[in-house]
């Protein structure tokens, strides 16, 4: 098992390299493009595109990629969240655990597939559970590196709390590892953000209890 240990400083490398002008195509625009390229694609690789089962192959890859696998490269796209009164007084670690994580490799766009745990602890406000799964899913649908993600998910969650008391763990599998190059389909990338008071090494060790 491959492990990295990130530091809670914002760094340059948390920002995705999309370019300033990403978004000035309309949605539609960014599909017709892609479909006319991944048709020369499919056709540089010998593939019969007037086949009936290929035809629509091109469309249907520029629209999943643009409506699904990459939304997150539009920040239209980022998740409203709603934070709530923390009328319980409720101060203790707050764990969100085992959320389904589909991504994909920036350098051979295949998937990485895992999970991630986020913790918190609140302050006057809680976020609604849901909003920390759309959150991961916002920053996981663009073409992304494990260590960026990481990051991005803390810095997301700690500009929403107005707070540093910030954990993510992320564990995921690398179809580049897998289905490609070395084929080690058994080992698993985890990499982790602590932030604040998990910066305390029991509370880390809580925390890392709590998710195993």
């Amino acid at each position: 098992m491959q492990k990295t240990m990130l530091n809670n400083k914002t760094s340059p490398q948390s920002v995705s390299p999309i370019k300033a002008i990403a978004n000035q195509l309309s949605e539609s625009e960014k599909i017709s493009k892609i479909q006319y390229h991944f048709a020369e694609i499919m056709d540089a690789l010998g593939l019969d595109l007037t086949d009936d089962s290929l035809k629509d192959t091109p469309k249907r890859v520029a629209k999943m990629f643009v409506k699904e696998s990459f939304s997150g490269l539009d920040p239209k796209n980022k998740p409203s969240i709603s934070l709530f009164e923390n009328k319980y007084g409720y101060h203790r670690m707050l764990v969100e655990k085992d959320i389904t994580l589909y991504s994909n490799c920036e350098h051979h766009f295949v998937p990485i597939i895992g999970k991630v745990h986020v913790a918190y602890i609140p302050g006057d406000k809680v976020i609604g559970l849901s909003k920390i799964n759309r959150l991961v899913q916002y920053y996981g649908k663009r073409p992304q590196v494990q260590e960026r993600l990481t990051m991005q998910i803390a810095e997301a969650m700690k500009e929403i709390l107005q707070h540093d008391d910030v954990a993510v763990v992320i564990e995921a599998d690398h179809l580049c590892v897998a289905s490609r190059g070395i084929h080690d389909t058994n080992s698993m990338t985890t990499t982790s953000c602590y932030m604040g008071q998990f910066e305390n090494k029991a509370l880390q060790q809580e925390f890392l209890t709590y998710i195993k």
